[in-house]
């Protein structure tokens, strides 16, 4: 099976290369190419439509997306070049070749505001740009390839992996910073959904993709997180409790819980964004990770 993963050298896409089963035909991709890596820009619409013409792949994995939800409110242009015009390009590429698309999508999509998990099949309501170019992806795979039932959309939240830029290695390195001095780290406590380690994650993109032959028999749109709920104060907290257990710092920084409006940002964030994934996990069989143990895996792959 040719699988085409696109954002191969992010935290996911790394995530997803080493935990690729055997027997796939991997085409890695990424922005910049490099070490066994393949250059596409998701940026360029027809570049992304003419390496699937070209390459004909079984799958397309779109882990790859413009993620500075901050810097996306300034660059709305670019973001939904990367976030809308790609997956569209992707989709109208393999409604011609054949194949299927598994689009990664994220919790933004909604605006956070009913105060309880949110189900694949709710509506879509993004608070900022980041959300609405992510929206706009979705939109797009439904409406290229939903007769065919050749997309599905994976959405999940709160994404950290031993690599890359994320909140839990940034929290890690901030406790390490400030620990000795006991200067505080402010962390938001009410904003509220759940991390994700990339290595779960990985394992439901491909767990989808073994389902080829039952794709059909799938939801079209799944929702997929690790286990449980917390704020961003409650993984800070974490991060620096997990941290001094595995050694990787002598004492962690007190946290400080700060509000929304105490710590504003140019992107909007929904205040609960906690997904339902109860169908999802049935649909793919597959047990969850609660999120704590998941970041105590992550920390140990830093160490």
């Amino acid at each position: 099976m040719k699988v085409l993963l696109t954002g191969a050298a992010g935290q996911l896409g790394q995530a997803l290369r080493q935990q690729a089963p055997a027997g796939i035909d991997l085409i890695a991709t990424s922005r910049g190419g490099g070490e066994g890596l393949v250059a596409l820009d998701l940026a360029n619409a027809e570049a992304c439509r003419a390496a699937v013409l070209e390459l004909k792949p079984d799958w397309v994995l779109n882990g790859g997306a413009y993620t500075a939800v901050d810097k996306a409110e300034s660059e709305a242009e670019l973001a939904l070049a990367v976030n809308g015009g790609a997956p569209r390009a992707f989709a109208e590429a393999l409604l011609q070749t054949g194949g299927r698309l598994l689009q990664v999508s994220t919790d933004f999509v909604f605006n956070g505001q009913q105060g309880s998990p949110y189900r694949p099949e709710q509506a879509r309501d993004p608070l900022g740009a980041y959300g609405r170019t992510k929206a706009a992806g979705e939109e797009a795979v439904e409406a290229v390839l939903a007769s065919s039932g050749r997309g599905v959309i994976l959405r999940t939240s709160w994404v950290m992996g031993p690599v890359g830029k994320n909140f839990a290695l940034t929290m890690l390195r901030l406790h390490r910073e400030r620990g000795a001095s006991g200067q505080a780290l402010g962390v938001v406590e009410d904003q509220v959904g759940c991390p994700t380690s990339t290595h779960t994650l990985a394992a439901a993109c491909w767990r989808v993709i073994a389902a080829t032959d039952t794709t059909a028999g799938l939801p079209a749109v799944l929702h997929w997180s690790d286990a449980g709920a917390a704020s961003w104060y409650d993984v800070a907290v974490a991060v620096g409790e997990l941290g001094q257990e595995l050694g990787l710092l002598q004492q962690p920084a007190p946290v400080n819980p700060l509000t929304t409006a105490e710590y504003p940002l140019p992107a909007q964030r929904p205040s609960y964004s906690l997904l339902d994934c109860s169908s999802s996990r049935k649909a793919l069989q597959l047990a969850p990770t609660p999120w704590r143990q998941a970041l105590r895996q992550l920390l140990e792959a830093v160490a």
